[in-house]
């Protein structure tokens, strides 16, 4: 069995029979051509596995990305950028790149773990962005025999945490290279509540905020409520934000008149690790598996923890919640297999 613990971030000790990594598209259509030709097992394409809880060894094959390319290929005349990246791209390094050459738009999305590949199937967000909302296309590679298509920014139906390579097409592609629009002009997004409340304690100058502020006051937030993967495993921000029909929101507000709610697509949002919270979950542990004491979003793996180990505590998690609010927790995380 081959080590998949350096291949997620909770730690997890887990194997898979193979593991293959590959460059190029080219490589992975090869690869995939002469799997056909061997007896059929499972296969399970990876990012960083920021988002992964491996509850078992997997049985089959583990492919992986290591495409990390990154290219200009337009600049439109309303000054923005289209800039192609490969899918092993180390998504925060790419954060990184744009600023410092001048590209701004994912500077809110500072800090969040993971790869390129993965941030279009996960529609990653943070502080009132998400990646989606700067894809322009996704190549991709069929599962099935090896063919490339190009997906449009419709086409991938991205929506809260979600897209059609989470659902509709899970499986059934292995994503090469994803298209970003980026501005040459930089105007801060302010609008999370929590960063315009930072650069308001501050006092900073508005007309003088750079993005690179904006990156460094997003990289402080994240540090003082998550912990640092190679410190303390976790999949950062372990369950999505409910949104329940607004009657019953109305009822839960009347029953705990502190509770923070947001209007969303199709309802209400409550945040899901004051649901947690309130639920008597914050900082506790079920042996070497815990939530983490300064988020509750955030499960960890305090050093031993198994897959099953965590499973179990996200399920007793989403039992009280559901007890006491009547409301349905749903994972990030993706358990595996």
């Amino acid at each position: 069995m081959v080590s998949l613990k350096e291949h997620n971030t909770f730690g997890i000790e887990a194997g898979c029979k193979r593991f293959v990594e590959y460059t190029t598209a080219d490589k992975l259509a090869s690869v995939l051509r002469e799997m056909r030709g061997e007896e059929p097992t499972p296969v399970f394409h990876i990012g960083a596995g920021s988002n992964l809880v491996f509850t078992a060894d997997y049985p089959g094959t583990i492919l992986h990305s290591a495409i990390k390319t990154c290219e200009i290929v337009e600049e439109t005349p309303d000054g923005h950028v289209l800039l192609r990246v490969g899918s092993g791209y180390v998504w925060d390094e790419l954060v990184q790149w744009t600023l410092s050459n001048g590209l701004y738009g994912l500077e809110n999305l500072s800090l969040i773990p993971g790869e390129v590949g993965a941030s279009a199937v996960q529609n990653v967000g943070a502080y009132g962005k998400e990646a989606g909302q700067f894809i322009v296309r996704v190549e991709a590679l069929a599962a099935a025999d090896g063919s490339l298509r190009t997906f449009t920014h419709d086409e991938c139906h991205y929506a809260y945490r979600s897209s059609v390579f989470k659902h509709a097409l899970r499986g059934q592609y292995y994503i090469t290279h994803v298209t970003y629009r980026l501005s040459q002009h930089f105007t801060p997004d302010l609008s999370y509540r929590a960063l315009s409340g930072e650069v308001a304690r501050r006092a900073l100058d508005l007309a003088q905020l750079s993005a690179s502020d904006v990156r460094n006051l997003v990289c402080e937030l994240r540090r003082s409520k998550l912990p640092e993967p190679c410190e303390v495993g976790s999949a950062g921000s372990f369950f999505m934000n409910p949104v329940v029909p607004a009657e019953k929101a109305q009822a839960l507000a009347k029953a705990y008149p502190d509770m923070p709610h947001f209007d969303a697509e199709g309802g209400v949002k409550i945040p899901a690790a004051w649901l947690i919270e309130q639920a008597g979950w914050k900082g506790k542990r079920l042996g070497q598996a815990g939530v983490w004491p300064k988020q509750a979003l955030v499960l960890v793996n305090y050093g031993g923890a198994t897959g099953q180990d965590i499973l179990s505590l996200s399920q007793q998690i989403q039992a009280d919640v559901r007890a006491q609010f009547g409301i349905a927790l749903h994972p990030e995380a993706i358990f595996v297999p």
